[in-house]
């Protein structure tokens, strides 16, 4: 099924089923892997498009049949128990759902190892038996490749439980609040897209540990002052300028032993890799990521040796998925030397010129990746084949894969259907698919796609369904995200669902990519060094005044700005800087102040504030609070320990003192995560819409 709908959500307004079915991804299945002989799939998928809760299921290509193996709702009742640690990973990717949300399995399929409510649970493959194995507070549980230990993290310390035996024991850890093993940083899990904090062996023998030092990290509180009883909630937040963590790293075997590993010069941990294919790799940057190395560790005795150097006058850029061996042996890096990120296998280019790599999937005898070519609203997957490079997905559209170059899990996003469409591959060839239970909202967006302006900018222009211009012209309500790293405008319907809804309520709505964003190569990502606000701003303007010339119904007179993060920091910036352009401006949860937003991102854009004050304050949005002309709301997240609540009380706080009138709306209990509350997110969008209007009817007044 594709895009099913839900009778029980027929009468429901479409923002309670936009948080009820968070943003209509409940129901996609999701954490594919692969059997080793082929034969079958195992997946997490929540029962229906409105149930957050997931389970594991297995998808048989000979027989086309699914299976539920894990049934989240049978074994935990009301709403889960998550130890803190759990519910920060979970904040640091972004998870949203609930039930089996990530599952370890061992490379011959026979165990597989979750969490529920903290309790560690391993399901028998073979029997279908389930059964706790530790009960409470677990996190990141996993099963060596041989199957016959587990691997998790409890009280800051990594454990191992032997199967056989149930011996349950501390392999790494030690006394004190401030040190973790086991358990990735802030950093990692927030800008570095790391999660993880043990690699297992291939032999499933030993583990590189990771060990966290976070006493040198300052400390921040986020109260709750709504609930003024319960106690403040202290975490170590390495704001830029400010000493990060300290990483270091041990290699442990199962029979006791301990081989710490050398530490060099490097400031972060990027990723780990440990496969059969060579010795571990470790990549590491320095403070100012201006270089990645890709180091050879040898496990016997902590020594490290370099193998690859990426270097940029900037800053390089991370690949997920990257480094790896190949099976035969052959190191698999990233380059951007000669002007476009391509994949290197064994010291030479794969990819063509003018493909940017966007991820790593996979890498065996073959490497599997995602890469845009021409369009960057598009992402393709694609494996390597003989040397040469093989695109797998057919349809225009955002696709996204898992398991292996010979055995693939395509998911495909188009704009011609809502949810996924999931195909499994077999040498490239369709072999079976996997089921969505998705809600289909029966949205068919008014959008036209654009390119806009000499850096031809790729946009979105949303009007509202059977608009006619001979109606009258409409406000426009730009819509971005804006900063880097991210993208709004690409070929997939859901990506627009809500920017129509907005356009519904009477606006023209533009959604702009400017510099900065992915998929145009690495000369466009770094066009923001240092000029953070100036660009980005600036590409916003000339892409909506490029619209308005194409497109005489939209009313220049009436232009209002939304966006949360870093869209929130654009749109606060925007009626502060570009009065002239901008009426009214909604900035949810914005950074204000970069001297308060963390290390790894802020310094990669803006060096340290010690070294760059000037750039810092010129970025920033405090100092200008002066300048205020036009209507501002400020929402932000009382528990945000991302953009922290801080950012929004000192602009408030500067707009008061230079007199300057504006709103602030306060979310009690919200973390940087929009809030899934129905009544709250359906009330939230509701304000701002009739925010907006009334705001931009008072700009109409002045023309």
């Amino acid at each position: 099924m594709l895009g099913v709908t839900d009778s029980a959500l027929e009468d429901v307004p479409f923002l309670r089923q936009q948080s009820r079915t968070q943003r209509f991804t409940l129901g996609s299945p999701k954490a594919f892997r692969v059997s080793p002989d082929g034969a079958r799939v195992l997946f997490l998928r929540s029962a229906t498009g409105a149930d957050p809760r997931h389970s594991l299921w297995s998808f048989d290509l000979a027989t086309g049949e699914e299976t539920k193996l894990v049934d989240a709702a049978e074994l935990v009742s009301g709403e889960e128990d998550l130890p803190p640690e759990e519910r920060a990973r979970r904040e640091r990717a972004r998870e949203t759902g609930g039930g089996v949300v990530a599952f370890g399995v061992d490379d011959a399929f026979t165990v597989v190892t979750f969490t529920l409510s903290g309790k560690l649970y391993t399901l028998d493959l073979a029997s279908g038996e389930t059964r706790v194995l530790v009960d409470g507070s677990v996190i990141d549980p996993r099963p060596n490749p041989a199957g016959t230990h587990v691997a998790y993290v409890r009280e800051r310390r990594l454990r191992v439980v032997e199967l056989a035996s149930g011996d349950d024991r501390v392999l790494a850890g030690e006394d004190g609040e401030d040190v973790t093993w086991g358990l990735a940083e802030f950093i990692a899990g927030e800008e570095m897209d790391r999660t993880r904090g043990y690699w297992w062996a291939p032999d499933g023998r030993s583990l590189i540990v990771e060990r966290v030092d976070n006493g040198p990290v300052p400390r921040w509180t986020i109260g709750d002052p709504a609930n003024p009883q319960q106690p403040a909630n202290v975490v170590a937040y390495p704001s830029a300028g400010s000493p990060n963590a300290e990483v270091s790293l041990a290699v442990f075997g199962l029979d006791g032993s301990r081989v710490d590993v050398a530490r060099g010069d490097w400031e972060y941990l990027a990723t780990v890799h440990w496969s059969a294919g060579g010795q571990p790799l470790l990549a590491v940057q320095p403070r100012d990521q201006k270089q990645l190395a890709v180091l050879e560790l040898d496990p016997a005795d902590g020594s490290l040796n370099e193998l690859h150097v990426e270097t940029d006058e900037h800053w390089v850029e991370l690949v997920h998925g990257l480094p790896a061996w190949t099976a035969d042996g052959r190191l698999v890096v990233e380059s951007a030397a000669d002007g476009d990120h391509r994949l290197l296998v064994d010291g030479k280019p794969v990819t063509p010129q003018g493909m940017q790599l966007r991820a790593v999937v996979h890498v065996g005898e073959e490497v599997l990746f995602t890469a845009s070519e021409d369009d960057p609203t598009q992402i393709h997957l694609y494996r390597t084949e003989g040397g040469e490079v093989r695109r797998l997905s057919t349809a225009d559209g955002v696709h996204v894969g898992a398991g292996s170059a010979a055995l693939t899990v395509l998911s495909s996003w188009s704009l011609e259907y809502s949810g996924p469409k999931v195909t499994v591959l077999r040498d490239g060839v369709e072999a079976g698919s996997i089921s969505t239970a998705t809600v289909d909202p029966e949205i068919v967006p008014n959008l036209t796609l654009l390119t806009l302006g000499e850096r031809q900018l790729r946009a979105a222009l949303v009007l509202p369904r059977g608009y006619e211009a001979s109606e009258g012209r409409l406000p426009v309500l730009m819509d971005p995200y804006g900063g880097p790293h991210a993208q709004r405008v690409l070929q997939s319907r859901n990506a627009f669902l809500v920017p129509q809804w907005l356009a519904d309520q009477g606006f023209a709505v533009l959604i702009v990519d400017g510099r900065g964003s992915p998929g145009r190569g690495p000369a466009w990502e770094k066009e923001i060094a240092g000029k953070l606000a100036d660009v980005t701003l600036a590409d916003q303007v000339d892409a909506l005044h490029a619209a308005a010339a194409r497109y005489p119904e939209l009313d220049l007179d009436r232009v209002a700005i939304r966006g949360w993060s870093y869209g929130g920091y654009l749109s606060a910036l925007a009626v502060l800087r570009r009065p002239d352009v901008f009426h009214a401006g909604v900035a949810g949860a914005p950074v204000t102040d970069w001297s308060l937003y963390d290390t790894h991102y802020t310094e990669r854009y803006l060096g340290k504030p010690q070294d760059e004050p000037a750039s810092y304050e010129h970025n920033s949005l405090i100092a200008d609070a002066g300048e205020l002309s036009r209507a501002l709301l400020i929402v932000h997240g009382l528990a945000d320990d991302n953009v922290f609540p801080a950012h929004a009380l000192r602009l408030s706080s500067a707009l008061l003192a230079k007199g300057r009138p504006h709103g602030f709306l306060p979310l009690a209990g919200a973390t940087h995560m929009t809030p899934q509350a129905e009544e709250v997110a359906e009330n939230l969008m509701r304000l701002q819409v009739d925010w907006i209007h009334r705001e931009l009817a008072e700009a109409g007044k002045e023309r």
